[in-house]
């Protein structure tokens, strides 16, 4: 009878374990939901979900993101001055300190978020991101990713998650970009 009643418990840990585990892997629903909302408004160039204007940098104007992702520090839109590209860029900061085990943690982090992440499109169908991971190397002050969506419409062609880790004079920063990127290459 013991040896029946540790076999259940183990069963039972086993499962319970599993169901953690898998959270792990999976983002949430509101990351999720949020990461869609924010993908989907790039049709109206960010529009929809700006919100109070920031103090402007050069070249470009800085507004609030009315759409944030949970666990990012704050969300922006940048649209900036340029004749020849007029779509704006949508950035959440992800981490910003001096503890480069946690910066480059919270990178891997994001990269596998976006990367699992299921954007429900407009005709209902699914849609992804897909890319590779650049693992990050504590002697590059620099690491980047790119993840493209699949999705057919030609006004999302260009279109990318960017996840960057850098470093400067204040430690490291971890960003999550939503924009077009034409190919360097691209004229």
């Amino acid at each position: 009878m013991k040896k029946i009643l540790l076999i259940i418990l183990c069963l039972f840990n086993f499962v319970i374990a599993g169901a953690q585990f898998y959270k792990a892997l999976v983002p949430s629903p509101a990351f999720n939901d949020s990461l869609t909302k924010v993908v989907i408004d790039f049709r109206n160039n960010f529009k929809k979900i700006q919100g109070k204007e920031l103090i402007p940098q050069a070249g470009m104007e800085v507004f609030q993101s009315k759409i944030g992702l949970p666990g990012a520090l704050h969300c922006t839109i940048y649209r900036f001055h340029s004749k020849i590209d007029t779509t704006a860029s949508w950035q959440a900061i992800m981490y910003d300190g001096e503890d480069y085990e946690e910066a480059k943690k919270i990178y891997i982090n994001t990269f596998r978020l976006v990367n699992k992440s299921r954007i429900r499109w407009i005709d209902r169908s699914i849609a992804a991101f897909s890319g590779e991971m650049e693992k990050p190397d504590g002697n590059i002050t620099f690491s980047n990713s790119m993840l493209q969506l699949n999705v057919s419409d030609p006004r999302y062609k260009n279109f990318f998650a960017e996840i960057e880790m850098t470093s400067g004079y204040n430690g490291w920063e971890v960003h999550l970009n939503l924009h077009s990127k034409k190919d360097d290459t691209d004229e």
